[in-house]
């Protein structure tokens, strides 16, 4: 579970160049741990997409124009599951508020006066990984040059590594296809057991989302409905009661 914090605090020790060419590469090199990360994952994507019978043209126009790791594992996997275009869109949509936030946090140490469709494109490539790399720097007022080059090349991986995956799918037999949907259910234990190790909210929040949605699907005396109805509103309960029980405060240090 993300905090925002905006202080006057130095992230780091190390300056960045202040624009232009110089800051763009800084960004490439700060984002490369980034897209070396993500190739096996946008791989794993394409594999699965491929195997779920999505056409190539839409996978890749997830990864290029929706560019969300986790809401595109999950779109695939509802769609999959037979579940309605507008509750898969709905539930990506809950999942990705969070990049409104990083967003927001983000835009504070850009330079003032930049132009809404420079903002609107800085802040389509903003990931956790991303923001996170960004938030570290020691600078007070990033350069957008910085920010466009460390968003580039994580975004070029993403969609290298989709395009690997759905051609390499063509070589993959199809049984071992077929069990990649376990991709899915792995990436996400692994996110979420670390963070329930050590932070008390993240695992109450967890089980509260486990607690609705068993419920939602399986007593008997709740009306049946559609997996993609079960996740939105599982994660809407979750995520208030969450709100409510551990409330957090941005802090601003002068």
């Amino acid at each position: 579970m993300a905090t925002f914090a905006v202080t006057n605090k130095p992230r780091g020790t190390q300056s960045l160049p202040p624009c232009g060419l110089a800051a763009f590469a800084a960004g490439m090199k700060a984002g490369l741990p980034i897209a070396i990360g993500y190739l096996p994952i946008a791989i794993t994507f394409g594999l699965l997409a491929k195997s779920a019978g999505l056409p190539n043209v839409i996978s890749a126009l997830m990864s290029f124009a929706v560019y969300a790791g986790a809401s595109q594992f999950i779109a695939v996997q509802l769609f999959s599951l037979g579940t309605l275009p507008w509750e898969i869109i709905l539930t990506t949509f809950i999942i990705n508020l969070r990049h409104l936030l990083m967003s927001a946090a983000i835009s504070q140490r850009l330079p003032a006066r930049l132009g809404k469709g420079l903002l609107a494109g800085l802040a389509f490539g903003i990931t956790d990984e991303t923001f996170s790399v960004a938030a570290l720097q020691a600078d007070e007022t990033l350069p957008p040059a910085f920010l466009a080059g460390l968003n580039l090349i994580a975004f070029a991986a993403w969609n290298i590594g989709t395009w690997g995956g759905l051609f390499f799918a063509t070589a993959v037999p199809p049984a071992l296809q077929a069990g990649m949907g376990i991709a899915l259910y792995a990436m996400f234990i692994g996110l979420l057991v670390p963070s329930c190790l050590s932070e008390r909210p993240v695992l109450v929040v967890s089980l509260l989302a486990i607690a609705f949605h068993t419920g939602l699907r399986y007593l008997p005396w709740i009306p049946s409905l559609s997996t993609g109805w079960t996740i939105i509103i599982a994660t809407m309960f979750a995520a208030a009661l969450g709100a409510f029980l551990f409330p957090q405060e941005v802090q601003e240090d002068a």
